[in-house]
């Protein structure tokens, strides 16, 4: 028996490949599915089954096509109503994969029809849970991605009897292997483990924890930020079907000359630059978005950007195919191409360009005590409440195009979030909205809190 996850950190998602005798499955896929093809080609063995833990709304899945490709049966939990063919299993309904097997345990809560599967070993003993985003470390699947289909306290009441009913009766030894670990947006605070076992998340996750019905969906439900745009996009394209990842690459592999990107340009499509902060910030295409490609990248495109509308990039050379692969993951499938020769391709032509400046955190402390400059941090709302610059104006990124109106073009905007990746972003949207005085502050709250600069803790007292 071979049990191995596979995390891909931009996405805080892990995939599980199980193989026993000659067969193998895949749980919870990426929509790029070659890697698992060749790792069964190479081991000589046969993928029988792809087991889907829910309708992901974070991603893409690669079910269809690895199905396609392999001939697997796709397998949901009960209640999974889809527009292509899937074995719909039945509570308790026990899969058999060589010499070992899954077992069927629904357990709605963070969707109606999510599952977990429990594996047995070769001598029939609990081994592990593949417990998608039902249980994660230090955390449950947040319970409001219906769209208004069935209320969160209504998920939050059923996903209670899931755990009580299903998975509490489990083994303190049975291995958890969940579906996401930190950085995700499905859960509120996932710890920073991708793993761990039911008799850890029994003696520390909060939601694991005896209390009433009406306890656990209060707690559940408190402090739950809105969803990013594309959960609801994905979610439905992992339930109807997409086009093949296939298609998506070769359209997004176009390597456009200068006069057909700005041909592209002009006519409004959007231009996202995926260089590193530290390469964008010194010279840039007017109006161009940087998500670099050394950060969350597909999520923050995903959160920022509708994933229907087409878009051009701009990458280094050697990594346009990364580029785009990491964008299909979370359904962008209309990229038209990206700049022949990247950045360079545009600068050698002598055409205009912009800048952000990026100052240091002693730069920044000497402008806040005796410069009249307005600061902006996008953190999420829980870093902003744990600590902030007194004056500070909160605006956390995935909130900040709405804010953008209310933000002053004449003002001198400083802008940092954690360690400055999502505050170039910040300040490449700034800059594209028309604000011309914007500085980045180079590693954020990370090296600002160890200023002199009065803060607000969580009292709301300075110090």
């Amino acid at each position: 028996m071979l049990v191995e996850q596979l995390y891909t950190n931009c996405l805080a998602q892990a995939t599980y490949y199980v193989e026993s005798d000659g067969e193998a499955a895949i749980i919870d896929p990426l929509r790029d599915t070659e890697d698992y093809i060749l790792k069964a080609q190479e081991r000589g063995v046969k993928i029988k089954y792809i087991f889907e833990t829910h309708f992901h709304a974070d991603f893409v899945s690669g079910h269809i096509d690895l199905a396609k490709k392999t001939g697997a049966q796709i397998i949901y939990g009960p209640g999974a109503n889809t527009a292509y063919q899937i074995h719909e299993a039945k509570d308790g309904e026990v899969l058999k994969l060589g010499k070992i097997s899954f077992t069927v345990l629904h357990t709605p809560g963070h969707t109606p029809e999510s599952s977990c599967y429990l594996l047995k070993d070769e001598e029939g003993k609990d081994y592990c849970l593949f417990s998608g985003d039902t249980l994660f470390v230090g955390d449950v699947g947040r319970p409001d991605l219906l769209d208004g289909k069935m209320t969160k306290e209504e998920l939050a009441s059923m996903m209670y009897d899931s755990l009580n009913n299903k998975i509490k009766p489990l083994a303190d030894e049975v291995i958890l292997y969940p579906a996401h670990g930190p950085g995700s947006s499905c859960g509120k605070n996932l710890g920073p483990e991708t793993h761990s076992t039911i008799g850890a998340q029994r003696a520390n996750n909060y939601a694991m924890q005896e209390m009433s019905r009406d306890e656990f969906i209060a707690q559940v439900t408190d402090g739950i930020t809105p969803p990013p745009n594309y959960f609801f996009d994905d979610a439905r394209l992992n339930k109807t079907g997409y086009i093949s990842l296939d298609m998506v690459i070769e359209k997004g592999m176009t390597a456009l000359d200068l006069k057909t990107f700005e041909a592209k340009r002009t006519d409004g499509i959007r231009v996202v630059d995926v260089r590193i902060p530290d390469e964008f910030e010194n010279g840039f295409i007017p109006d161009s978005i940087n998500i670099g490609l050394n950060g969350q990248y597909a999520i923050w495109a995903g959160t920022l950007l509708p994933i229907h509308e087409p878009l051009v990039l701009v990458c280094p050379e050697g990594k346009e195919e990364e580029a785009v692969t990491r964008l299909a993951r979370v359904g962008f499938d209309h990229i038209e191409g990206f700049l022949k020769g990247g950045f360079a391709t545009w600068q050698d032509a002598g055409n205009r360009m912009d800048m952000v400046i990026s100052i240091t955190p002693e730069e920044f402390a000497l402008d806040y005590k005796h410069g009249k400059i307005e600061v902006l941090d996008v953190r999420k709302p829980s870093e902003w409440d744990t600590c902030h610059l007194e004056g500070a104006t909160h605006g956390s990124l995935q909130d900040l195009e709405k804010m953008i109106p209310s933000l002053k073009k004449d003002a001198q905007i400083y802008v940092h979030c954690a360690g400055g990746y999502r505050s170039m972003i910040a300040a490449s949207m700034l800059k594209s909205a028309g604000f011309g005085l914007v500085k980045n502050v180079y590693g954020g709250w990370s090296k600002i809190k160890e200023l002199d600069l009065p803060k607000v803790m969580p009292a709301k007292q300075s110090v």
